[in-house]
């Protein structure tokens, strides 16, 4: 019998499409695992540098004893130069690979964020205006980030696992950052006992410059899905610019757009001066300044369940009729007592509102938004809109806190009321209170009640708390919109 000459020479193997999947699926499952467990840790760590951020520059403000057209500087330049760097990131990402770009601003922030440490230390001349610089890097670099890993993320994390992913997200975000805003208010409260507030400061922004230097290790080790930029989309960029400004021609988005930036605007008025106002005028410690924004901002994040239940059944026209007549109430009950208990109070019914209104205006665009429309330009438009606001907002409320101690001198406000602390950032609330009401009584006559889309049987829309603030409430950013199975009968939207 001849020999099989097959017995002798290697055999070839068959290759099973069946079996390659599998081998693909368990190869990205293990990278997937690892990545998502990295990024929950970067939440943890990125938080150490938020909660700094976003809640002491004006404490550190106050420290260096900025003007009052100083304080107006620092909140608005930051947020007009952080609009403009989200649109330079959307465009350089049509040529650009997102992670390297993601990693490279975040060690970037880091860097700017040890500087602020450093700024503590020698407290040189011109240091409110080093202070401002340096919050212009830092802001640019946040919102420079914010469209990479948006895009990173709706890329990286499963459909059926996102509303799941990013709720622990932020849970860890908040726990940490609510942690870290509390120890850094310990450590000022303890610095400034021993007469060394410099000491505080600069402990503080070194421990949020390592968090971001972690940060930014934990992101370099995160996979990336999509690595490359997809020349095809650069078309897509323009045309989105283009839809951009023609978005402004319909009338329900144009009033919403006007409604929010206009509202964010006359905050921005008084937001810088509040800090001022507890620190300066009030005496608070750093421990009571820290303790009343924790219990805005815990209140906030809190409510949002609550409220999202409540849009849910009765619709957003309503909540954000309800936030027209309550915002302006605010500045007023600052006005009415120094205690610092009745401060908490009002911080907690300030949380109540603000989480009511950032989530029903956010929930409204989505609603309004044209038919088979794009979801990021109109959110882009509105971002747009209100960093312009809060930029000419803040600008004018320094103006007017510059010149309410003349202001209170010539009239003579404060006579006779020597058991009460009268302060002339008064004027700032008062001024901002009135056009708070102003915007409101504008936008209820011209606020309609949208078809609510079905959510999440047509479009599963995903929010992520961005960033917080215990004066200007939650800042809701969302990730993607991911198409759902439906019936064939339903438009898709």
């Amino acid at each position: 019998m001849a020999s099989d000459d097959s017995d002798n020479q290697p055999r070839q193997q068959t290759r099973h499409p069946v079996s390659d999947v599998v081998v693909k699926a368990a190869g990205r499952s293990v990278w997937l695992r690892r990545t998502l467990g990295l990024s929950q840790k970067e939440a943890v760590a990125s938080a150490t540098m938020t909660a700094t951020g976003d809640n002491f520059f004006n404490a550190f403000a106050v420290y260096l004893q900025a003007s009052a057209l100083q304080m107006g500087w620092l909140t608005a330049i930051p947020q007009l130069f952080g609009a403009l760097s989200q649109i330079l990131s959307a465009w350089l990402g049509n040529y650009l690979p997102r992670k390297p770009m993601v990693v490279i601003t975040a060690m970037l922030q880091a860097l700017v964020v040890s500087a602020l440490a450093l700024l503590a230390i020698l407290h040189p001349q011109n240091s409110v205006n080093w202070l401002i610089a340096l919050a212009v890097l830092y802001f640019a670099c946040t919102n420079f980030i914010q469209p990479q890993w948006r895009a990173w993320m709706g890329s990286l994390v499963p459909q059926r696992r996102r509303g799941a992913f990013f709720a622990a997200r932020t849970r860890l975000t908040m726990i940490a950052s609510l942690i870290v805003f509390a120890g850094g208010g310990v450590l000022l409260n303890f610095s400034a006992s021993l007469s060394v507030v410099w000491v505080g400061f600069a402990l503080l922004f070194s421990i949020a410059a390592i968090g971001r230097t972690l940060s930014a290790r934990l992101l370099h080790l995160m996979h990336d899905p999509d690595p490359r930029p997809h020349p095809e989309r650069r078309n897509g960029f323009r045309q989105s610019m283009s839809q951009l400004y023609s978005s402004l021609h319909d009338k329900t988005f144009r009033d919403y757009s006007f409604f929010v930036a206009g509202m964010q605007g006359v905050v921005a008025i008084s937001a810088p001066f509040f800090a001022v106002y507890m620190l300066s005028d009030l005496g608070f410690s750093y421990l009571q300044y820290s303790l009343n924004a924790i219990a805005s901002i815990v209140t906030q994040f809190l409510t949002l369940g609550f409220w999202g239940r409540f849009t849910d059944k009765y619709g957003n026209r309503i909540v954000m009729q309800f936030c027209c007549f309550t915002i302006p109430l605010i500045p007023v009950l600052w006005m009415l007592s120094p205690d610092f208990y009745y401060l908490l109070v009002v911080q907690m019914v300030s949380g109540f509102v603000w989480s009511a209104f950032s989530l029903s205006t956010a929930n409204y665009l989505y609603d309004i938004r044209p038919h088979r429309s794009d979801f990021a330009v109109y959110a882009a438009t509105q971002s747009a809109l209100g960093a312009l606001a809060v930029f000419v907002g803040a600008i004018g409320g320094g103006l007017i806190a510059a010149v309410a101690p003349d202001v209170f001198a010539r009239f003579d406000i404060g006579t006779g009321l020597e058991s009460w602390i009268i302060s002339p950032l008064f004027l700032v609330f008062a001024a901002t209170t009135m056009l708070r009401l102003a915007v409101a009584l504008w936008f209820v006559p011209r606020a309609r009640e949208p078809r609510i889309r079905r959510r999440p049987g047509v479009l599963q829309l995903i929010y992520r708390i961005s960033r917080f603030n215990a004066i200007t409430g939650v800042s809701l950013d969302w990730l993607s919109v991911t198409r759902k199975s439906r019936p064939k009968d339903q438009d898709a939207e």
